[in-house]
């Protein structure tokens, strides 16, 4: 049979050098004779490698190493410039786009703000986001490998309509994954926003080294990301996750909850919940009046009730957190009961804005309403997670590619 067969000089070239690609990226420049011990291949062999990998445009030498007997020894880095991607995180006021090297170093970042925008321009609005991006990078649209768009609710693989996020004007049309694929000329994929977050957290945060986890993500929504084996689990219409809806003891049975776009988990533990809490508990109002969304509101509430509860203070706001934690240990008891994790990631600026002290409050309640009990960490990607993960999940599949030498 004609091609390349596994076992052969050149499948096995190719292993080699993708190994040293993934060593220079986990530790940075190294020697020849460093590359040569942590693959267990020998000097010549590993001049051999660089050599290769260096005329490929894949690495490049980036200066020596003083200090040893003999002479200075020269050290090698991937080629930042082999090969660029592109993310972007989409809500309904604002699109972030950030450009990326292959060795995962941002490059160029862009905001376009869109409130008021018309729906039918969301073409020209991705448009817009990624060439300011990709102009801060001093790069052009046609540098880019891959671009991954992560917005709220996910694409229906059936129809190629967005569902679960009827907030995301202009986002609807059937036609518009066409739409964009025309307009563009790299590969574009699509993925839910908090799914990404898992990606980020996966790769670069509190989840890495597990298999098996949940991650919670409460910001402008509820929502969660299931990973299963390492891989995320997206379910067949892509709504696995999407557990703003899911029926909740406490919260009132909605009916046709897409529809009304609330209901479930969402009204037990969702940002809007702390304001109704604050106001019950008799919270200074001007707190809960001050200028903002709803979770802008939640995280300033949940700060001043965590910083409350950490002083051993008593009164309303440590109240707060022991309401909204049995809220959300109420919707993880029902995800861990079908799931059984491993780790639950506790991520989102109003879950953040609580601390420890929330965290350990959700954890101590699902101890009890749960049958299992997963070790609940707090996310470590704070700093546009979307857009990270959005980042990373483009990466991935822009290494194999730029990376395979067998061809």
């Amino acid at each position: 049979m004609a091609g390349t067969t596994p076992g052969t000089p050149r499948v096995l070239r190719a292993m080699n050098d993708r190994a040293a690609l993934d060593l220079l990226l986990e530790h940075g420049p190294l020697s020849r004779t460093r590359i040569g011990k942590l693959t267990g291949l020998s000097k010549p062999t590993a001049s051999q490698l660089l050599a290769r990998l260096e005329a490929a445009g894949l690495v490049v030498a980036t200066g020596t190493v003083a200090g040893r007997p003999g002479p200075n020894a020269q050290l090698y880095g991937v080629n930042a410039r082999a090969a660029h991607v592109a993310g972007l995180d989409v809500t309904a006021r604002r699109i972030v786009a950030a450009v990326a090297d292959v060795t995962g170093q941002t490059v160029g970042e862009f905001e376009l703000r869109t409130p008021g925008r018309r729906a039918d321009s969301v073409v020209r609005q991705v448009a817009d986001a990624l060439d300011g991006a990709v102009k801060d990078a001093g790069l052009t649209r046609s540098d880019v490998h891959r671009v991954v768009i992560g917005t709220p609710g996910a694409f229906d693989p059936g129809t190629g309509r967005l569902r679960y996020a009827s907030h995301l004007p202009g986002w609807h049309s059937p036609t518009l994954l066409e739409e964009l694929a025309a307009f563009l000329p790299m590969p574009v994929e699509y993925e839910n926003d908090v799914n990404l977050v898992a990606v980020a957290e996966q790769r670069l945060g509190a989840a890495r080294g597990h298999e098996d986890f949940v991650l919670l993500w409460n910001e402008e929504g509820l929502g969660a990301a299931l990973v299963i084996n390492g891989r995320l689990h997206r379910g067949f219409t892509g709504g696995a996750g999407e557990v703003g809806f899911l029926p909740v003891p406490g919260a009132p049975l909605v009916r046709q909850v897409t529809k009304v776009n609330a209901g479930g988990f969402q009204e037990l533990a969702g940002a809007q919940v702390l304001s109704r809490l604050g106001r019950e508990l008799g919270i200074d109002d001007g707190l809960i009046r001050g200028s903002g969304t709803h979770h802008e509101v939640a995280a300033r509430l949940l700060a001043r009730a965590a910083e409350a509860a950490q002083a051993g203070e008593d009164g309303p706001y440590p109240r707060l957190l022991d309401l909204f934690a049995t809220g959300i240990a109420t919707g993880l008891a029902s995800m861990t009961a079908v799931l059984d994790p491993e780790v639950v990631v506790l991520s989102g600026e109003v879950i953040a804005a609580g601390g420890e002290p929330l965290r350990g409050r959700v954890e101590s309640e699902l101890s009890e309403l749960a049958a299992s009990r997963p070790r609940l960490i707090a996310g470590e990607v704070t700093h546009r997670p979307v857009l990270r993960g959005a980042l990373e999940s483009a990466l991935v599949t822009t290494r194999d590619e730029v990376f395979d030498t067998s061809r």
